[in-house]
């Protein structure tokens, strides 16, 4: 594997030569079809993500017919705001050819789960090629032509978060065709801990395509890596994989995410929660969706009421057209409070399992199995385990993955 930090340019065009280029944001930002996509007036100004690094990958771009798979947190960063890297690239001068689009889209307007259509972006013109509408791999045909890509998607370093699928994917793709890959990196705000059940092999799919964690502790850099030398691309093949790595960041440092990397993910807590939240999505259950509130708060109109202080009504908004348990009032738990997580909380789910009138609505049978990774986790719940007698049995799964993971740490 190359990396390269060893490859130096001193030839940049001053469009792109940014003053302090790790700097981000302090005030709310926009995706460029100026709908809201705004997470926090934080900033970590000391941390450089791959993307401004671009002495360490634009020599490998110069005068190549380039592929990129973006959406709209692929940006870099600028003291008064940032542009998006598809911008800065034509205007560099790279000659991009086509973009590649993950879940939610380019534009990141999508639903979850709503197919993404191929289709022309409206600022720069270049084909838009979906990877979540008629298929999600690349095809050859879709790469003919490219003499590399190149990946930047900010990820959340949750197992069903689909993205790190779609790297997987494309480096397979890649990898069939002979076209190098460079990843650019980006913090992971859930790269502090490991935990979760582990996807076992028979429910492996979209939702989790190896063998790991739920939170699995690692970028989305590490994790390219991981794939790659773990022989986890079909055929046991290996992609040219390059990684540009982050600078002045490290796993246990807090990262403020300043566009929201999908719609439902609104803020550093509902990030923080998604882990543990997003187990609701196997359920009927709505966390949140159709609030702006997604993935901070819990609750069906099938939960006993009397159990809780606390209810909503989910309504259709950005980011969520048809939300479970639209128009009925939900009886949950506001964790919009809620201080930064370093485990996976199975108090909420089982909470509201407990607290379910008609317990058969509980689950989505096949959809709890695809975000959990195991059909044990769904039986557990039912026979009244405890959250403590579950964990014990994640921690072998757990142990065994943490000396692999150990392997690819790069900060």
């Amino acid at each position: 594997m190359l990396f390269l930090s060893k490859f130096k340019s001193t030839v940049l065009l001053s469009f792109l030569v940014l003053t302090a280029c790790g700097n981000q944001p302090k005030q709310n930002v926009e995706n460029l079809d100026n709908k809201p996509l705004i997470l926090t007036e934080k900033s970590s100004d000391s941390i450089i993500v791959a993307a401004n690094r671009t002495g360490e990958y634009l020599p490998f771009l110069e005068g190549k017919k380039v592929g990129i798979v973006a959406n709209q947190t692929s940006v870099i960063f600028k003291t008064d705001g940032y542009t998006h890297l598809v911008d800065s690239l034509l205007a560099s001068g790279i000659s991009i050819q086509k973009v590649f689009a993950p879940e939610h889209g380019f534009r990141g307007q999508a639903d979850a789960g709503e197919k993404v259509k191929d289709g022309i972006d409206t600022k720069t013109n270049l084909p838009i090629i979906s990877l979540y509408g008629k298929n999600r791999k690349p095809s050859a045909e879709q790469l003919t032509g490219l003499d590399i890509v190149l990946f930047d998607i900010q990820d959340v370093g949750v197992r069903f978060y689909t993205y790190i699928a779609t790297l997987q994917l494309v480096m397979e793709a890649c990898a069939d065709q002979n076209i190098p890959v460079i990843v650019l990196d980006r913090p992971n705000p859930n790269a502090h801990y490991v935990d979760g059940p582990t996807m076992e092999s028979a429910h492996t799919g979209f939702l989790g395509m190896t063998e790991i964690p739920l939170v699995y502790g690692l970028t989305i850099g590490e994790y390219a890596t991981m794939i790659n030398e773990e022989g986890w691309l079909n055929g046991n093949r290996k992609a040219e994989l390059t990684i540009v790595p982050l600078d002045n960041w490290s796993r246990n440092m807090e990262y403020h995410l300043p566009i929201r990397p999908s719609p439902n993910l609104p803020n550093d807590t509902s990030i923080s929660l998604y882990p543990s939240l997003g187990l609701f999505e196997g359920t009927n259950v709505n966390a949140g969706r159709g609030t702006e509130y997604q993935f901070q708060r819990y609750g069906a109109s099938f939960l006993d009421a009397t159990q809780y202080d606390f209810s909503y009504v989910p309504q259709p908004n950005f980011g969520s057209k048809n939300p479970k348990e639209e128009g009925k009032i939900c009886y949950g738990k506001d964790l919009s409070q809620i201080s930064r997580m370093n485990r996976v909380s199975l108090e909420w789910l089982i909470d509201a399992y407990q607290n379910s009138t008609d317990k058969t609505k509980f689950f989505n049978t096949s959809g709890f199995t695809k975000h959990a990774g195991t059909e044990t986790l769904q039986q557990q719940i039912e026979a009244g385990l405890s959250e403590t007698e579950i964990k014990k049995t994640w921690q072998d799964d757990l142990n065994q993955f943490e000396k692999i993971r150990a392997k690819y740490l790069r900060y």
